[in-house]
């Protein structure tokens, strides 16, 4: 077990090609905004290449899952069009995403990961967001998972409800 097993962490490797970013632990709506963050500022610095490895992941929560549709439609707009590759995401997680639809989204590499994620060893840190900041990260999740799979919509309903409402509070 890696040593970041008690806390959740993504560590990156941004100066490869493609960018790689191992996930330890629980990928939540807890620690899904410093991951959005991330591969925002390196989609507007020109990286259009991306590999997560899935083999420490513990497990995933919709959130998550959203956010990486959000970076996959994003990638989807890019000249030439970028790419988003899971890797080693094992059977539960994978379960996850066809579910959801993203497997027609993502690709999903059901083989021998050999990208080497040895030199994965900057931590991404994010600053603890606001309750309206995290609010308004789960509903944006949300919609691209709406965006990505019509039939999402109906999983969601009560979520996306309840957050446009206390989006709209604020």
């Amino acid at each position: 077990m890696s040593a970041s097993a008690a806390k959740p962490v993504y560590l990156v490797d941004a100066s490869s090609d493609p960018v790689v970013v191992r996930v330890d632990g629980r990928a939540s709506f807890q620690n899904s905004g410093c991951l959005r963050d991330f591969i925002s500022e390196l989609l507007q610095q020109g990286r259009r290449r991306f590999v997560l490895d899935f083999q420490n992941c513990t497990s995933m929560d919709s959130t998550f899952l959203g956010v990486l549709a959000g970076a996959a439609l994003e990638l989807r707009k890019t000249v030439p069009r970028g790419s988003l590759v899971l890797a080693r995401v094992g059977e539960r997680n994978f379960e996850l995403i066809r579910n959801l639809g993203l497997h027609r989204l993502l690709i999903v590499d059901a083989g021998d990961f050999t990208q080497c994620v040895s030199k994965c060893d900057t931590v991404l840190a994010g600053v603890q967001p606001t309750e309206l900041e995290s609010a308004r990260l789960v509903l944006e999740a949300h919609e691209n998972l709406v965006a990505v799979d019509e039939s999402n919509r109906n999983k969601f309903q009560d979520v996306l409800t309840f957050l446009k409402g206390r989006v709209a509070q604020k």
